[in-house]
């Protein structure tokens, strides 16, 4: 009875046993199973690799063997060649032995030889990018008074025939090449307009500015005006960033123009007149790439040189379309995309950086994000406000029934997303 007792004591025992590793099989984990799997692929590889070893020293150990026979013809060659390159292993670890690990280096050789010839070949096949073209000097040129030159182009009637004059300052990255896209000369011989457009100081062909700001782009605008014949007033269009400098026509020289057109105009994003709804409505707006631009350039403005360098001035059209990409919507990208627009707009930006000066770029975007020194309101025609005192009250007594106004006594139409205009 003891044995019997003892006999199923170790069946239980041994029954537990198997229920417990079988129950633990069930819940190991996925990882474990992986790790046991790799294991048994690496042992049978193992175990591979011995088996060819086997072969090789059986079919190289007999003497009559095909291989033995003709590389035995080799033996003398390859020991001089060894016991030349035998100084070699010195450098490899104590613990190692010399076939093995040359063996090893050889293979890590042909697989990084192997690597780089499959990257090289995959670098063949990307089209080179294009580069940009610098084109001969084609413009016409007019001194400015301090001794500078300005280019210009002009497009529609003569000056003689000239019902309207339109300056029209360009945008960032941009040059005079640009001026109306998409406007037909069949439309300005209409309506007689003498279209004329130029590029701004350090731009395309013309000289860069010792000491630029708003008030001083809006003198060159009247000192050209005046230098090609323009001796009415004229119309200043606007479109983009361009609209910096049509503000600043409407505020410094004021007196010289018949109106003014803007498409989509440049705002100050700083402006501290505007309200926080004001200045969330335009933020909102843009990419998070354009607003860290205008960032730096309020805050840090030397940084975007480095910017202007890998990016626009580095020479390559690829490098341009990246950046315009930071400011132009999905329908503006396919435009420029268009085979029927590509070659145009490359052409005007190969102008605008013909140069290659990054200052004028950064001035241009410093001015963009800078103390305008006024208020786009002010520039609206509105009743003069009556001040207060003994004074004001005899002025307004003396000019009884003659109001007085301030602004742009002119008309200024704006288009952005629908048109409007005020007076």
């Amino acid at each position: 009875m003891m044995g019997t007792s003892e006999d199923q004591s170790a069946r239980f025992v041994n029954s537990a046993a198997w229920s417990n590793g079988h129950h633990g099989s069930e819940t190991e984990s996925f990882g474990y199973q992986v790790r046991e799997f790799v294991k048994g692929v690496m042992e049978m590889s193992v175990e591979f690799a011995k088996g060819c070893r086997d072969i090789v020293r059986q079919s190289l150990g007999k003497e009559d063997s095909f291989m033995r026979k003709n590389l035995g013809k080799l033996k003398g060659p390859c020991e001089k060649v060894c016991g030349k390159l035998r100084f070699f292993n010195e450098y490899l670890p104590e613990d190692k032995d010399p076939l093995h690990a040359w063996s090893v280096i050889c293979f890590v050789l042909v697989l990084a030889f192997a690597v780089l010839s499959v990257n090289t070949e995959g670098e063949n096949s990307i089209p080179l990018e294009k580069k940009l073209s610098i084109h001969p000097l084609s413009a016409d040129r007019i001194l400015l008074p301090d001794g500078r030159y300005i280019a210009y182009r002009e497009e529609g009637v003569a000056a003689d025939r000239a019902r309207y004059s339109i300056i029209v300052p360009h945008n960032f990255l941009s040059s005079r090449l640009a001026g109306i896209p998409g406007l037909k000369a069949s439309l300005l011989e209409e309506f007689g307009i003498r279209l004329l457009t130029y590029d701004l100081p350090g731009f395309g062909e013309s000289d860069p500015h010792p000491s630029r700001n708003l008030e001083s782009s809006a003198l060159d605008m009247s000192f050209f005006a005046s230098s090609v014949g323009v001796n009415d007033k004229f119309w200043v269009l606007g479109y983009s960033s361009g609209g910096l400098h049509a503000w600043a026509a409407l505020k410094y020289i004021p007196d010289r123009l018949a109106g003014a057109a803007m498409f989509a105009p440049m705002v100050n994003p700083y402006d501290s007149m505007m309200t926080k709804g004001e200045m969330y409505g335009i933020w909102e707006k843009w990419t998070r790439k354009r607003k860290f631009m205008y960032f730096l350039a309020r805050r840090f403005p030397r940084s975007l040189v480095y910017f202007y360098r890998r990016t626009f001035l580095s020479g390559k059209h690829g490098k341009i379309d990246k950046w315009l990409s930071l400011s132009l919507g999905k329908r503006d990208r396919a435009l420029i995309e268009d085979p029927i627009y590509e070659e145009f707009w490359q052409r005007d930006v190969e102008e605008s950086v013909r140069q290659g000066n990054a200052k004028p770029f950064l001035e241009e975007a410093v001015l963009q994000v800078s103390n305008w020194g006024f208020r786009l309101a002010d520039l609206k025609l509105q009743k003069k406000q009556q001040g207060k005192g003994i004074v004001s009250l005899l002025k307004s007594f003396l000019s009884r029934g003659q109001d007085e106004y301030t602004g742009f006594l002119g008309p200024i139409h704006i288009w952005q997303v629908v048109g409007i205009s005020f007076h």
